[in-house]
């Protein structure tokens, strides 16, 4: 190696890290921040983070500190838009946001208008796997299997209630009711009877202008998930699974400590987990995600079908989340994986 590859292998890149945001996963993603700083290699990095508050300001230093160690964002800063020139100068943006304005392609497409490099999806990828209902077509399209489903607007049901009643009605009871542009399971309802429908469609309609209503499986299927890693020649890692007392995996679940456990690899057949697998990256691929993204699947072991539930295009990071235990069991570390990241962002520049 000459004496100037070994003086550029020293100097570290600048990463901007961005946590917190405007959805209601801001305490999650405050979490993974966390847990992201404390692995990102020292000598290889130097990374800067940058709190949003659930108002969208752009925290300063001693703010975002202290929102970073009690999980609360606090006081207020200028807005992100007015901020965003900030980002200037660093090698790498690392926009651990989670959900609405910050998952969906809108701070994506502020990094790529500003020509920096960022980790995750672009603004495509990220626009169409956050909207359910634009996930769903686009991967129905790809020949993937899902579950049954219809479409709601919220000025059907203000206007025209009965419709959405009819499309309810033929996919049968029970079933699901989500607002299209939500993660972590907020404002979903299972709906057992016609007479819960109201409700449901009255809070999911609160929260978004659009509605996902879906069927449920015959019998209560499996829950699986594999992680991608990769941009244009993307890697899945083994098989896990989610096992759980509650009738879905909704938000309480989902962040109470015990009332879910992880099981990887999935004890499944081998020719199951490979399905999962390979379905995971068709539709990596046909959803023009790159970097990561966590794919969730229903598995009914008594019909032997996959149905493929939803792609998050930056899941939860924490070193318990799911995503980092998959590569774990792959035999990546925490601190590989998230330098692998970054990695795989500078590469799409």
């Amino acid at each position: 190696m000459s004496r100037e590859s070994a003086i550029l292998r020293r100097v570290k890149r600048r990463i901007l890290l961005l946590a917190g945001g405007q959805s209601g996963e801001h305490e999650v993603s405050l979490m993974s921040a966390r847990s992201v700083l404390a692995a990102l290699p020292r000598d290889q990095f130097d990374v800067t983070p940058v709190v949003i508050s659930p108002q969208g300001r752009w925290l300063p230093p001693t703010e975002t500190a202290r929102a970073l160690e009690t999980g609360r964002a606090q006081g207020g800063g200028d807005l992100v838009l007015h901020r965003a020139a900030s980002a200037e100068g660093y090698d790498a943006v690392f926009p651990l946001l989670h959900g609405p304005m910050g998952e969906d392609g809108t701070v994506q497409g502020l990094l790529t208008l500003a020509g920096i490099p960022f980790v995750g999806s672009g603004v495509l990828g990220s626009a169409v796997s956050m909207d359910k209902v634009m996930t769903k077509q686009v991967l129905a399209s790809a020949g993937i299997p899902q579950v049954a489903w219809r479409l709601a607007v919220r000025r059907e049901w203000q206007d025209r209630p009965g419709e959405v009643g009819a499309r309810a009605r033929e996919l049968g009871f029970p079933l699901f009711v989500k607002p299209a542009n939500l993660g972590s399971s907020v404002g979903i309802t299972k709906v057992s009877r016609p007479e819960e429908l109201q409700a449901a469609l009255d809070l999911a309609f609160n929260l978004d202008r659009r509605v996902i209503l879906e069927a449920m499986t015959a019998h209560k299927p499996r829950e699986l998930e594999v992680g991608i890693l990769g941009n244009d020649a993307p890697l899945a890692s083994p098989v896990g699974e989610l096992r759980f007392d509650a009738e879905f995996y909704d938000y309480e679940t989902k962040y109470t400590e015990g009332r879910a456990t992880m099981h990887i690899p999935a004890p499944l057949p081998p020719e199951v987990a490979e399905r999962v697998r390979s379905l995971a990256l068709t539709a990596f691929r046909a959803l023009d995600c790159a970097g990561l993204a966590r794919v969730d699947f229903f598995y009914v072991e008594e019909t032997d079908q996959l149905l493929l539930n939803e792609v998050n295009t930056m899941p939860g990071f924490t070193t318990t989340s799911m995503y980092p235990k998959l590569f774990e069991a792959a035999g990546l570390s925490y601190s590989e994986l998230v330098t692998r990241l970054v990695e795989l962002a500078l590469e799409r520049r």
